[in-house]
């Protein structure tokens, strides 16, 4: 895109600012509220205008996109509860970080695939949100693993239901994605849901 190679930092810090710890943990606190879901967070982060997108830091690209959920769903409103009724207290954050949220459900249906099947990673180009790369659409990979079922993020961003599907770790060659140029023996896994792939 423009912007240069990436330049891992030896020893990085967890934080480079003050403020980016805030930013997390505003996010997270707001998130506990359970107005929105994961999913619409980070779609709300991805559907960031391009401009704006690409030129923001990390933890800046988490603040905008709290702005966006917060307006969204009117957290700010005269009317809104306060204090929130889910609201995070300090002494629970640990708890709630540990415990995580279990996205795993059940699916009636075998796999389509298997482990060394080869399959394309389909070209879609959704209006909405997707965890399917744009680098590998098109590519053929190799199934690596299959976890079995998932909630679908795609669905689950929109407030259409969990929409289970089987989830894969796909593996594809450097050159297949970036051709005769990549950096020899590079690959890259991607975790795809069953609907992102076909057979090849």
């Amino acid at each position: 895109m423009g912007f240069g190679p990436v330049r891992p930092e030896a020893d990085e810090p967890l934080f480079h600012a003050g403020w980016e710890a805030r930013a997390l943990g505003l996010t997270l606190a707001a998130g506990a509220l359970g107005q929105w879901n994961i999913d619409e967070s980070r779609h709300a982060r991805e559907s960031l205008p391009p401009a704006i997108y690409y030129n923001s830091s990390y933890y800046e690209i988490w603040i905008r996109a709290l702005e966006r959920l917060i307006d969204r769903h009117g957290l700010l409103r005269a009317d809104a509860p306060r204090p929130h009724p889910r609201r995070l207290q300090a002494a629970d954050v640990s708890a709630a970080l540990a415990a995580g949220t279990d996205y795993t459900r059940p699916v009636a249906t075998p796999p389509r695939f298997r482990p060394g099947d080869r399959v394309r990673a389909r070209n879609i180009h959704p209006r909405g949100h997707t965890r399917l790369p744009r680098y590998v659409r098109g590519r053929v990979g190799r199934i690596e693993a299959e976890h079995g079922g998932f909630v679908l993020p795609d669905a689950h961003a929109h407030g259409q239901g969990d929409a289970p599907e089987r989830l894969y770790t796909v593996v594809f060659d450097g050159a297949e994605l970036w051709g005769p140029d990549a950096e020899a023996g590079l690959t890259v896994s991607v975790d795809a849901w069953e609907s992102y792939l076909e057979h090849a």
